[in-house]
Order: C-alpha cells, then structure tokens, then sequence
C-alpha cells in the first residue's frame, strides 16, 4: 500500500511528492525544494518515518520540478531518473534560471539510467506504471499505481485544468490528444495528484475539466 506525502515548495508552489510503503524504501518525485528551510523539511520527513529513499524520478525537467535534484543526490545518492527526451529541458536550467531571479539552482546530475515510454518502476512491494504524456513538456511521463487508484502526473492535468503549453517543447493539441487517449481510460475513482494545486480524480476532470 502506497502512502503519499506532498511537499509544496518554492516561488511556483510546486508539488513535491514522497512516495512510500510497508517496507519503508521511498521515491522522491519532482524535488522542487529551493530555500534551506524546504530542504530540512524533506529531511526531517525521511528521518522521522525512517524511509529509505531509493530513488528520484522527475516527471518533467522545467526548473520548479528539478530544483532540489542535486540535494536528493547529496544527501541520499541518488541521480535522477527521467524520460531521455526531457535532457535538453534540463540542460537549459542553468541559462535561464538567473534571468528569474533564481540564482541559487544548483546543477542537476545528469540521469545514470533513463525511463522508456512504457514500463514499470519497483521499489519496495509496489509498483509504478510509467505513462508518456507530453505536450506540456516534449517527453513528460506520469507515474500510475493501479493497485492503490494514483496517479502522479506532474504538469499533464490539474484540477479544474491542463499544463501550459506555450514552453519550449509544449504543444497544445499533443497534449489534450495524450490526456483523452492515455490519462481518460483510467478508472474514474484514480487520484490525480499534480505538478500544482490541489488532488483531483480522473472521472471529476473527465466530466468537468473545461478543455475537454
């Protein structure tokens, strides 16, 4: 059974999620801690549960998703698993994060061991099923349990919403096509649980989501 912990961190309220179950190895998704103080709140989370982390997975590469990369692998070792697709995007942090005033990133290790389109990742009992869905980003993947009804799908759909798509990368209609024809099929009780805001449910934003 898999237990989810959200983090909301940095200037762009980004959803950072620690995944973990019975066993207590753990799956840091998405590290968007920024400041000392979100990089103490992560730690003191993995201590006070004793997790294990064993590994960090980004869904997407813009710069909120990948700030806390280098601290997860200071501090636990691990270098960050993503779509090979989404290398440039996070080869481009560094140019622009100082013109936003975010003149603190620290430089993302390059992935070790790249995620495929489809498949599945283990760590302790459980297993995520990966789900290629870009248009917000040119090789964006999302992370489904079906065993526990989630879905962690970054910034593919959000309550209410769709991930922007006017970013390098980005198109509009590959992502509402990916939405409808990977995302939709899922069960209506799966929880979404985005790259922003609040949890939603597949069958909420397949009945109300205004984009569709």
């Amino acid at each position: 059974m898999i237990s989810i912990k959200k983090f909301t961190f940095n200037a762009y309220s980004e959803n950072t999620y620690i995944l973990s179950d019975e066993t207590k190895e753990c799956v840091i998704i998405d590290p968007g801690m920024y400041e000392g103080a979100e990089q103490n709140e992560i730690v003191a989370f993995v201590k006070e549960n004793e997790l294990k982390p064993v590994l960090l997975l980004n869904t997407h590469c813009h710069l909120d998703h990948v700030f806390g990369n280098k601290f997860v692998f200071d501090t636990w070792g691990l270098k960050p698993q993503f779509h090979q697709g989404e290398l440039q995007v996070l080869q481009a942090v560094p140019g622009y994060a100082p013109q936003m005033g975010l003149t603190h990133y620290e430089l993302s290790p390059e992935p070790e061991t790249f995620l495929p389109e489809t498949g599945t990742i283990q760590f302790g009992n459980s297993e995520l099923e990966l789900i290629f869905a870009p248009g917000h980003s040119p090789a964006h993947l999302c992370f489904y349990s079906k065993a526990d009804g989630i879905l962690i799908g970054g910034d593919v759909l959000f309550y209410g919403s769709i991930g922007r798509t006017d970013l390098p990368g980005g198109n509009h209609q590959q992502l509402i096509e990916n939405i409808k024809t990977k995302l939709f099929p899922l069960p209506d009780g799966v929880k979404v649980y985005p790259g922003h805001g609040p949890a939603t449910t597949i069958g909420f934003e397949r009945e109300h989501n205004p984009f569709f």
